[in-house]
């Protein structure tokens, strides 16, 4: 039986512990909520970092309304890591009661993104597991369940107000300056009333009975002590007039009977315990270990969102990112593990990792550092899989007909340094075969390359390569290559970058690029296997001279000048 407490507390019920039939087995109890009555008191706590017995059993709960975000990618991670670290089990359960914006599409990306990540769950959609389903959608049963128990307690009543009578309330309490609480209305109801408006077929809520004075307090395992004063709550709904069940109240059931140890969640899920430490109280279950992590920001400290760019893990995906690279990132985002070491395996990840080392304050998402720890972590990969990376990319891009040889081997180890992104490998060697001759040259920072007489050095490069010098040197590979620029320095007195800028602009039509002796000999080799896709754009060498032979190098000289006289009367 319920009971009263005497003055001043006559309307606050003293609920008794209710049995948790539906547990499968002893759930630990090293959280706890205490209530000491004298000045209302509810708090709730965990004495260690980790479980003091009984397995640990951490869960990310995504609502499929949207792409996962990196914040809740890396809510994710720090859950899957904690898990692995202490022996657990990771659980993936999907909050689906938002029937007008859940979608299975969305669901079904999320799932992906996180196999993505490596991020395999032990229970959840398309593993099983014991404490299922693992989609509150097909749980409703369940909470209907306990929202009677509930009622049966008196731990909640039925509340008959219209959404008028409600926001008349609220309207009042904002003309008093009071938080906009509900008042209590049907709290204190009788059972004729209550009666009478059944029979008339009045929609009614389960507003849970929430004590008027004290305060309710929680040790955070990141926060540390956490509280709040329960009078600016209110008697809050945990089931709608339409029998769908309250995220608080879903989530409360779904932590308990699911056996959750710890709930590792973002710091806007904070308030939220506030209801659900009741919750738990008033249906006698254990608390688990709360730890709530900080915002990802974005670099002005606002919260991150799409103005920022990409937020998304899809979008990075897309954009060319590995998983590897995405998890040591997000992982460092609020967690460090003391040293100066940025750069982490998973397993390295599960090994360290602990919440005792996860940061409270927020985290700046660096976009640029990013990309600079994927093209590390692109360049350690083992050398196989960097080629069948770039050899697919490239012949799925059409760049390439082939995705494996010598080429690709080639190409790989001359572009891979530029390459941060596997979506830059098609743009890297698509560049490499192009040749933008006439732009560069007509470029004013190609002005004094010009001007360094480059008209003679394209007339000796044009007869070394007609007369044959420069094809067998190139045959030789790089140190044929070698030898005929060290000759050809010598013919025209020139070396260093008097040598090499007017080489690089003549050959590869650009003033900047990769390693030239390793670019003039992929185009050769270009030219010779016919590995590219004659739509790729590549102007073959063959091609290349042709067009230094049409250049009217008078005429660029004279406008040269030209321009430096216009110059010299601006000055």
């Amino acid at each position: 039986m319920a009971s009263l407490v005497g003055s001043p507390w006559a309307r606050i019920r003293v609920l008794p512990e209710l049995p948790a039939p539906l547990f499968r087995r002893g759930f630990a109890a090293k959280p706890y909520i205490s209530i000491r009555w004298r000045n209302l008191s509810v708090s709730a706590s965990s004495a260690n970092a980790g479980p003091t017995e009984g397995e640990v059993r951490v869960r990310f709960a995504p609502s499929p309304t949207g792409n996962l975000h990196v914040g809740g990618a890396r809510t994710a991670l720090f859950n899957y890591l904690f898990a692995r670290s202490q022996g657990g089990k990771f659980i993936l359960r999907i909050e689906d009661t938002d029937l007008e914006r859940s979608t299975r599409k969305s669901e079904e990306a999320m799932l992906n993104d996180l196999s993505w990540l490596g991020l395999n769950w032990d229970e959840g959609p398309s593993v099983g597991g014991d404490y299922g389903p693992y989609r509150q959608s097909e749980r409703n049963s369940l909470y209907k369940e306990y929202a009677e128990k509930l009622l049966e307690s008196g731990a909640v009543y039925r509340c008959f107000c219209s959404n008028e009578e409600l926001e008349q309330m609220k309207e009042r309490a904002k003309q008093m300056q009071l938080p906009p609480v509900y008042t209590g209305k049907w709290r204190a109801a009788s059972d004729e009333e209550i009666k009478q408006e059944l029979a008339k077929g009045t929609p009614y809520t389960y507003r849970f009975r929430v004590p008027k004075e004290g305060n309710l307090k929680i040790t955070d395992l990141i926060r540390g002590e956490v509280s709040w004063s329960l009078d600016t709550l209110g008697d809050f709904v945990i089931m709608r007039s339409n029998g769908q069940p309250v995220y608080n109240f879903c989530v409360t059931v779904d932590d308990a009977t699911m056996q959750i140890s710890h709930v590792i969640r973002a710091e806007e899920h904070l308030p939220n315990t506030l209801r659900q430490a009741l919750i738990y109280k008033a249906l006698g279950f254990s608390m688990p270990s709360f730890a709530h992590v900080s915002l990802i920001l974005a670099p002005d400290r606002s919260k991150l969102s799409k103005r920022h760019g990409a937020t998304s893990v899809g979008q990075f995906r897309e954009m060319g990112y590995l998983p590897q690279a995405m998890v040591n990132y997000l992982a460092l985002l609020g967690w460090g593990d003391g040293t100066e070491n940025e750069f982490f395996t998973i397993d390295e990840l599960v090994e360290k990792f602990s919440i005792s080392r996860v940061n409270k304050s927020g985290a700046i998402f660096d976009s640029t550092k990013l990309r600079w720890m994927n093209g590390q972590h692109l360049r350690a990969l083992p050398p196989e899989e960097l080629l069948k990376i770039f050899g697919d990319r490239w012949k799925c891009t059409g760049v390439l007909l082939e995705s494996e040889g010598i080429f690709i081997k080639d190409a790989t180890e001359l572009l891979k340094d530029g390459v941060d992104l596997i979506t830059e490998a098609d743009t890297a060697l698509s560049n490499l075969l192009s040749y933008p001759l006439y732009t560069t040259l007509s470029s004013e920072e190609c002005k004094p390359i010009v001007q360094d007489k480059l008209s003679e050095v394209a007339a000796s490069l044009i007869s070394a390569y007609d007369g044959g010098e420069l094809p067998a040197a190139l045959e030789e590979g790089h140190a044929g290559w070698q030898k005929w620029v060290k000759g050809f320095g010598k013919l025209l007195k020139r070396k260093g970058k008097s040598l090499f800028m007017p080489l690089r602009v003549l050959l590869t039509g650009k003033l900047h690029g990769p390693d030239m002796g390793g670019s003039i000999l992929l185009i050769y080799k270009a030219g010779l296997w016919g590995v590219v896709n004659p739509e790729a754009g590549f102007i073959t060498l063959d091609e290349r001279f042709k067009m230094l032979r049409e250049v009217d190098w008078e005429a660029l000289d004279k406008e040269n000048k030209q321009l430096e006289s216009v110059a010299g009367r601006s000055d």
